[in-house]
């Protein structure tokens, strides 16, 4: 098969760049879940930001910790509307430059500026760690802010006698339409996904915290069946730190998720041979022979079920465990029947009287 995704779901979380990543997979044939956990309000016209512009003129910071590409560029974009970005940028052409990734990186060589420093990890303590051993006592160091207050980072450097002028230029806010990110963690929850996506740590941190009394049942989906793809180590934190497995590079070329989840949700494949045919799942669908079989849910979880254990008879009873909440064993029979139907190979789930179901396996 040319589609590497042909036969996954994805969801994605991202809310400026979802269209972007959810041409990314669906080019490569995935089915896409949009669902924003957060977005992002610009602060142009916030009197802190203007304060925080106009105390780097009146005090020229000597080290710029720049964290995001697109708060660096807000940031320069605000000051061209208040008639100063060019005395801003000639007071940060002397600072030293902290690049806290690649798409700050790629921000501030945009506006002309140069980066002097990178974390291998994009971490922020690691920025910190940096700064302090490199010495900022007496120094002031304009920290652009990552959407929220980073208090770690501020009393670090106050505590190696710098002064620090907190930049914020934007702020999380939840999405505005929340049936979306609802709608996914069922997902999630129900194991009817296959991978979600993260482009930042509070986007994490939001999932979670929208799934209320559902938490550990999305993370314990997270553990198993739902692959989590991010950026980065940094946007991984908060799911490593709840014990979630994640698909992460190390550094994040462009900042997609793509080639980790291309790499490891075929691996996740499952084949049988039954009754003269090929039979692999992927995701939530199913290749026949090399043709692909869009599956419903309940359909395929009989599926998942019988092909773990493939000749083995299954009875009704442990099929319907597998079906979602309140079905009855007439559930699991119309399954079956939908099932047959579904791969256009009716003898490849045999009936065995009194007993239950199962492949019939070559």
């Amino acid at each position: 098969m040319r589609d590497e995704l042909a036969g996954f779901t994805i969801g994605v979380t991202a809310d400026r760049r979802r269209d972007e990543l959810a041409a990314l997979f669906q080019r490569r044939g995935a089915r896409v879940v949009l669902a924003p956990a957060l977005r992002i309000v610009p602060l142009a016209d916030d009197t802190d930001l203007r304060e925080a512009t106009r105390a780097c003129l009146a005090h020229p910071p000597d080290v710029l910790m720049a964290n995001t590409g697109i708060g660096m560029r807000g940031w320069l974009e605000a000051a061209e509307g208040w008639g100063l970005a060019e005395p801003l940028r000639d007071t940060l052409t002397r600072a030293y430059v902290v690049s806290r990734g690649p798409k700050a990186t790629g921000a501030i060589r945009a506006a002309g500026l140069r980066e002097h420093w990178s974390p291998a990890s994009e971490s922020c303590d690691e920025v910190v760690e940096h700064l302090v051993r490199r010495g900022v006592a007496g120094q002031v160091v304009a920290l652009q802010l990552h959407g929220d207050r980073q208090p770690e980072c501020t009393e670090a450097l106050v505590a190696a006698g710098a002064t620090v002028i907190e930049v914020p230029v934007y702020r999380w806010a939840p999405p505005a339409d929340p049936a979306p990110l609802h709608r996914l963690i069922d997902l999630v929850a129900g194991r009817l996904v296959d991978a979600v996506t993260f482009t930042s740590a509070p986007a994490a941190e939001a999932l979670l915290r929208a799934a209320g009394d559902r938490t550990e049942t999305v993370l314990a989906a997270l553990r198993g069946d739902v692959l989590a793809g991010c950026v980065g180590t940094v946007t991984a934190e908060p799911l490593v730190r709840r014990g979630v497995p994640v698909s992460a590079p190390s550094r994040a070329p462009g900042g997609a998720p793509v080639p980790p989840l291309v790499e490891e949700l075929p691996r996740r494949t499952v084949s049988v041979k039954a009754a003269g045919h090929v039979l692999t799942l992927r995701g939530h669908a199913a290749v026949v022979d090399g043709e692909l079989r869009q599956l419903a849910p309940a359909p395929m979880a009989v599926l998942r079920a019988l092909a773990a254990s493939p000749g083995k008879v299954l009875s009704r009873t442990a099929l319907l465990r597998t079906l979602p909440r309140g079905a009855d064993e007439h559930a699991v029979e119309m399954a079956v029947a939908r099932l047959r139907v579904g791969l256009r190979a009716p003898r490849v789930v045999q009936t065995v009287v009194k007993r239950g179901y199962r492949l019939r396996v070559d």
